[in-house]
């Protein structure tokens, strides 16, 4: 920033003094306002205030004709969404019917006159009210009783095992009797003492409530007096995610056999024992595609070698924003001769930069408007449940025109704005991102943006605020694992504590071929295919 008390050459004359202060109290003017403003926007995005994109058209045709300023989120354009009918000024509130799986439990009230003189009274009917209460969770605890058993009546023939325990049994002047008793059914942690539930609820409490082990002591402690230590539960946690890794192994293994990706990075602190002081920042990237399942990989980098580990053996199309880190990685793989990736862009990127505008810059509208066109068609294609063909058809004929109008404009408007204020640094963002912008109009399979491995990613945002930081780099793999696990879960509309319980239950017995049976893709085929006949015996009753 230019000092304030810039020294005046004493060889200028007074009017060129005045003219050079009146230059510089212009610039510094002008880098008062540019701070301000992203100060402001600084605060509306993290402190409150209106985060949504969404714009009314009458705003719009305001701003653009410079007689308003946007300053509230409004929903979008009504050629686009139909308007949302008023609400009444007394709505009344219409009770649910309550589940009706949920345990019921009857409590019957009966009058005093009836108890003092049953007899007298004849019932006519009855109404029943219904109440929802909560009965808390409970620990529990479960003993295995393996009776021990020998036969009585006369003995088989002997196997060559038997004979020797009668050989020894003889030795050792006893009757040989063979005792007969049930197997333990397989556990996870052999010789400990938990249960596939109680390792889900640990699990679930951290990863998906967000409970750091330090508050779980606490309360097992507190409300249900059990004490189990910490670093009790952070081994069960580790326990639970080294059964996981198969799993994990196996959604990684479908992910890159596909052609498509998308891939997004957010920031964890770590902890170093080897290098003590503040911590450090890791990463979690993550990697899916529409409709599969999510996997995260744990980095202590954000450098290209992370995707350039992960996605080894991976071609196709990868659709992230517009972190050069994956360039980095396309020259990387052109140096060692492997096929480069067909890096897509992602419009909600570029839109959110022509947003942050608006305020600063009028023109900015324009360029929001014609990019909700461009959303406007995709939510058409969504409701329509258009196919990959009729999704690139249907691109071809009614986005590329807008594609080509808002191209035009960048050209047009790009170079009468200073590259470093918002509205630049919009239109060089779609500029440096253009070709890939282009892209998703050429394969129906392809989203118009990466909202989808974003939305997926927000969950972990909450755990890392609770938790702080992860406690050693080596320890973010089992962050990752989970985090995998239960993103999968929540992507197909699964409750993960349903899920755990059964695949905790059924991996000591299972086979390495049969884990591709239990990722979360999977498991919810099987059960909507359980459920299907099911369904269809209920309705032909």
């Amino acid at each position: 920033m230019t000092n304030a008390a810039t020294p005046l050459s004493g060889s200028l004359s007074p009017q060129e003094q005045v003219q050079s202060l009146l230059r510089e109290n212009e610039q510094l003017r002008q880098e008062v306002k540019f701070l301000r403003q992203k100060l402001e926007w600084f605060i509306k995005r993290y402190f409150g205030g209106g985060k949504s994109e969404h714009l009314d058209p009458h705003q719009l045709e305001l701003l653009l004709a410079g007689r308003a300023s946007v300053s509230q989120p409004i929903p979008s354009t009504p050629e686009l969404l139909p308007a949302r009918p008023p609400k009444p000024s007394q709505a009344k509130p219409v009770r649910q019917a309550l589940p009706a799986h949920l345990e019921t439990q009857e409590v019957l009230l009966e009058p005093e006159e009836i108890k003092q003189d049953p007899a007298a009274w004849k019932k006519i009917g009855e109404e029943r009210t219904e109440e929802l209460d909560w009965t808390p969770a409970r620990f529990i605890k479960r003993v295995y009783v393996r009776p021990k058993y020998v036969r009585v009546e006369s003995q088989p023939a002997a196997r060559p095992s038997d004979l020797v325990e009668e050989v020894w049994a003889e030795l050792q002047g006893q009757e040989h009797k063979p005792v007969v008793i049930a197997r333990l059914p397989s556990r996870l942690i052999e010789k400990g003492f938990p249960g596939a539930g109680l390792l889900t609820q640990v699990v679930l409490s951290k990863y998906e409530d967000h409970l750091p082990l330090y508050r779980q002591e606490k309360i097992y402690r507190e409300r249900y007096g059990v004490r189990i230590s910490r670093q009790t539960l952070c081994e069960w946690v580790e326990q639970v995610a080294t059964w996981l890794k198969p799993v994990y192994e196996a959604i990684r293994k479908d992910l890159l056999a596909g052609g498509y990706l998308q891939a997004d990075e957010t920031p964890v602190d770590y902890l170093d024992w080897d290098l003590p002081g503040k911590a450090r920042q890791g990463y979690l990237w993550a990697y899916s595609r529409p409709g599969a399942d999510i996997i995260f990989d744990w980095q202590t980098t954000r450098s290209h070698t992370a995707p350039l580990q992960m996605l080894a053996g991976f071609n196709g199309q990868l659709q992230t924003d517009g972190y050069e880190a994956y360039e980095t990685l396309n020259k990387v793989r052109a140096r060692e001769k492997q096929p480069l990736l067909s890096l897509l862009g992602c419009w909600a990127h570029a839109r959110r930069k022509f947003f942050e505008a608006l305020e600063e810059d009028r023109r900015a509208a324009w360029f929001v408007r014609q990019i909700a066109q461009l959303y406007g068609v995709e939510a058409e294609l969504r409701k329509s449940r258009a196919g990959p063909a009729l999704r690139q058809a249907r691109r071809a004929a009614e986005a590329k025109p807008i594609l080509a109008r808002i191209r035009k404009a960048i050209d047009v408007v790009r170079p009468k704005v200073l590259p470093k204020n918002r509205l630049g640094q919009a239109l060089g963002y779609a500029h440096e991102q253009w070709l890939k912008l282009l892209r998703y109009v050429e394969d129906g399979r392809l989203e118009i943006d990466n909202n989808l491995i974003e939305n997926a990613i927000r969950p972990t945002a909450i755990g890392k605020k609770n938790f702080l930081f992860i406690g050693h780099p080596s320890a973010g793999w089992r962050s990752a694992v989970l985090y995998s696990i239960l993103g999968s879960c929540r992507r197909h509309g699964i409750n993960p504590s349903e899920y755990l319980r059964d695949v905790l239950q059924r991996l000591p017995d299972m086979k390495m071929s049969q884990i591709v049976e239990i990722t979360p893709s999977a498991w919810a085929k099987a059960r909507n295919q359980r459920i299907k006949p099911e369904a269809q015996g209920h309705a032909g009753r």
